[in-house]
């Protein structure tokens, strides 16, 4: 990995150096771009919530070519080109996704969104102008940004903080027909009207109790839901251990993201813990609940950009240990967070806090059910 990183350097230093002199004679945003760069490496979640961004650079550049770097792995569901752009599949620790963007370098305006150290690559494929939030550490992140924009300091959901960066109007909330579905390899789905939920997450510290969740799996069979269970590779452990019988379907670990985007776009419901597949249902308009426990739900909610989509949020409000205040780097008054470690919190008192009682709720009410 090491060396990967190192090869991935070296390609981006005379590239860097080159775009680095030519700046010496000034820099300027350029009035009407015509190419504009989005430029990260955020995980799946946080790469989805973008998209108001992109609402609002399409509608204050409509001719603009816009083109975005995402992780490989998501890149295939930007294959209908959502809002025009241009998906780039990028790993800075692969040399091999670096060369061909390097290729078609040349941009008049850049927005890099949380980590700034972007900026570098933002500079390397020749932007004029680059824009990203103030405050990243360390410092040397912030160095090549042209406009530093302070994060808002009232409570704002984390898709209109990113939206901020751009300047026009606000976009239109969300629709999913805004969003081309992505081909995918056939795969077999449940046979009659089924929720899906989705019991992984990116940290142990995001796991719900199994019980909560079998019972929960009981309710809406009661309801005439079929259920499918679903996590990420790596996680049939987790299903297993709530539904060691088997009673139920299990798509951990079997499908891609494009085969999950159709497999929560048919499905009547979906629960998960707060990860991206919540952010993923806001985009296939399937009717989520989501659950936060370490996470916040004011920052990563649905803002008023996702404000028309079926989405409930259940956790508990003030919960004590929810008390750290940073995101991405940057010390935020507003913000209540954890990003406390496993070997920090060996159990997640947040998420058990979590009653079963509060998501049977939610579910009813999204669902329009009488509760049981």
């Amino acid at each position: 990995m090491r060396r990967s990183r190192f090869l991935g350097r070296a390609l981006l230093a005379p590239h860097l150096a080159l775009a680095l002199v030519r700046s010496l004679a000034g820099r300027a945003p350029a009035r009407v771009p015509r190419r504009i760069l989005v430029a990260h490496h955020l995980l799946l979640g946080d790469t989805l919530l973008l998209t108001a961004l992109l609402a609002r650079l399409r509608g204050a550049w409509p001719a603009a070519e816009i083109v975005m770097t995402v992780p490989a792995a998501t890149a295939p569901l930007y294959e209908g080109r959502p809002y025009g752009v241009v998906a780039w599949p990028f790993d800075p620790r692969r040399p091999d996704t670096l060369r061909p963007m390097l290729a078609r370098k040349g941009f008049d305006l850049a927005f890099v969104p949380g980590d700034n150290r972007y900026s570098w690559l933002a500079m390397a494929l020749g932007a004029r102008w680059i824009v990203a939030h103030d405050g990243d550490r360390p410092a040397w992140k912030n160095w090549l940004v042209d406009r530093r924009v302070p994060y808002p300091g009232v409570p704002t959901a984390w898709a209109e903080i990113v939206a901020q960066l751009a300047e026009g109007a606000d976009p239109a909330p969300y629709r999913p027909a805004d969003w081309p579905p992505p081909s995918c390899r056939p795969f077999e789905r449940p046979g009659r009207p089924y929720c899906v939920l989705h019991v992984g997450a990116s940290t142990p510290l995001k796991l719900w109790q199994p019980e909560k969740w079998l019972a929960l799996a009981d309710h809406l069979s009661r309801r005439g839901l079929a259920v499918a269970w679903s996590g990420g590779r790596g996680e049939e452990a987790i299903v297993a251990a709530i539904d060691p019988a088997g009673r139920h379907p299990s798509y951990a670990g079997r499908l891609d993201l494009a085969q999950l985007w159709h497999l929560l776009r048919d499905a009547a419901l979906l629960v998960c813990p707060d990860t991206g597949v919540a952010h993923l249902g806001r985009l296939t308009g399937t009717p989520t609940v989501a659950l936060f426990g370490p996470g916040s739900a004011r920052v990563y909610g649905a803002g008023e950009f996702w404000r028309d989509s079926p989405y409930r949020a259940v956790t508990v409000e003030d919960f004590p240990c929810r008390d750290q205040r940073v995101l991405f780097r940057r010390e935020v008054d507003w913000v209540r967070i954890c990003r406390r470690s496993p070997a920090q919190c060996p159990v997640p008192a947040c998420m058990h806090a979590i009653g079963l009682e509060a998501v049977l709720e939610a579910v009813d009410r999204l669902l329009e059910l009488e509760p049981a």
